[in-house]
């Protein structure tokens, strides 16, 4: 359940999650301020903006799952997805997100990136995985998407961004540093951490050409 996928966006063809196209359960939220919406049963606030981002759609995802989610954009056909599921089981992040990385696979994207970091430090921090895919290269920009997942209290919290690096690398890493801080704050009820603690992904070096006669 995708907003879009870099390689079809760049020809103009599909969106991949018309799920993500309007609000629907709306009762999952509740109205906070400024516009933000409070997911009723974690806690955790969806706000009007994050960063460069606006919130476009929120509701249900799955309901098998009981998972809730809200959906934002920014300019440049950058997006992000913030989705909330209840744990009911052992939560492994890899078995979490596999119906996601088989569409990236079965599409034809690249793994570039997989790596796990420890947010918010103290008794009880939040352990990140993340795998971001490559999807399509155009001139100097590389078209990415990037999954994240952790678990806070007895809720998986997962943070989907789509982007182009180098120019969205700051919004990217803006983005999932509010949504791990928001749900330290409101889910496991600890301080922020300080300081910005997701790194920016680092685009794979260019090809060498032929060696140059001296």
């Amino acid at each position: 359940m995708r907003r879009h996928t870099f390689a079809f966006v760049l020809i103009g063809s599909l969106g991949l999650a018309p799920a993500f196209a309007q609000t629907t359960n709306i009762d999952a939220f509740k109205d906070g301020t400024d516009e933000a919406k409070v997911h009723s049963a974690s806690g955790f606030i969806c706000p009007l903006f994050i960063g460069h981002f606006e919130r476009d759609a929120y509701g249900e995802r799955a309901p098998m799952l009981g998972s809730d989610f809200c959906a934002y954009s920014a300019l440049d056909g950058v997006y992000g997805t913030i989705t909330l599921t209840p744990l009911r089981a052992a939560y492994d992040p890899k078995t979490a997100l596999v119906q996601e990385f088989t569409e990236q696979e079965g599409i034809g994207g690249k793994i570039v990136g997989e790596t796990t970091v420890q947010i918010g430090g103290g008794a009880t921090p939040i352990s990140v995985y993340s795998r971001t895919y490559e999807t399509a290269a155009l001139e100097t920009l590389h078209y990415r998407i990037m999954f994240s997942t952790g678990t806070v209290g007895t809720w998986a919290v997962e943070a989907t961004v789509e982007f182009a690096t180098p120019r969205d690398d700051e919004k990217m890493r803006d983005f999932l540093n509010a949504v791990y801080r928001e749900a330290l704050v409101r889910i496991a009820k600890v301080p922020p951490p300080q300081g910005q603690v997701i790194q920016v992904p680092i685009p794979p070096p260019p090809l060498a050409g032929p060696a140059k006669p001296r």
